[in-house]
């Protein structure tokens, strides 16, 4: 292969790198969801965009917090399912509150970079690289933090008020995996979970009862 196709196959393959790793571009200027039908992959079909209001590219639903969990935890995904403007834009968000000393567990997005901002309090957030180093600091009210795509994050509150962030992700389907859930309530095999964490069977056992879903008990 002469040297000049050997740089034309390089472009290309980083070109369709570049492709598949991003969320498409739209071709018109909106599509509203069509949440009334099937999703094909990552896209939901556009409704007739003669049908378009102004109200299809406005959300009122994160106005206050959502549910805590027994961490302290409530979160609020807005994606095109409950907000069909953002079809086709690349981009979703999330509201998160957390109760004083509350936690959002390490948790990676597979297909997403994020930016959290925070609302109001003061939140110890950081996320850890490929090394296995940790980059952490406390952010407070105005402040901005950016999580890379994959990398794993978590935020704690250390203030003495609730706390909110607002998350921004650019795509309309970042992913989601928390690392506790996805270790012990998956259903890893219990003897290598054994091996890899040195804990006994009825350590592990406690972890599992902690984090399967109920139905698969």
């Amino acid at each position: 292969m002469s040297p000049e196709m050997t740089v034309l196959l390089v472009i290309f393959l980083l070109h369709c790198h570049i492709i598949l790793a991003a969320d498409p571009d739209p071709v018109q200027d909106f599509c509203i969801a069509n949440t009334k039908t099937n999703r094909f992959m990552n896209i939901l079909p556009c409704k007739n965009s003669s049908d378009a209001t102004v109200d299809d590219f406005v959300f009122s639903g994160i106005k206050t917090a959502g549910n805590f969990t027994k961490t302290g935890f409530s979160a609020k995904s807005i994606n095109p399912t409950v907000f069909p403007g953002l079809n086709t834009l690349g981009m979703s968000f999330v509201r998160a509150d957390l109760d004083v000393g509350g936690i959002n567990a390490p948790h990676f997005h597979p297909r997403a970079t994020e930016i959290a901002y925070v609302v109001q309090g003061m939140v110890y957030s950081g996320f850890v690289n490929s090394a296995n180093r940790v980059f952490a600091k406390v952010i407070e009210k105005g402040e901005v933090m950016v999580f890379p795509r994959g990398l794993v994050h978590f935020q704690m509150n250390v203030g003495n008020s609730p706390a909110t962030i607002f998350g921004s992700f650019n795509s309309q389907n970042p992913g989601l995996q928390r690392i506790p859930a996805a270790i012990f309530g998956s259903g890893i095999k219990e003897e290598l979970l054994e091996k890899a964490f040195g804990l006994s069977p009825r350590e592990i056992g406690m972890m599992r009862r902690k984090f399967i879903p109920r139905e698969l008990r």
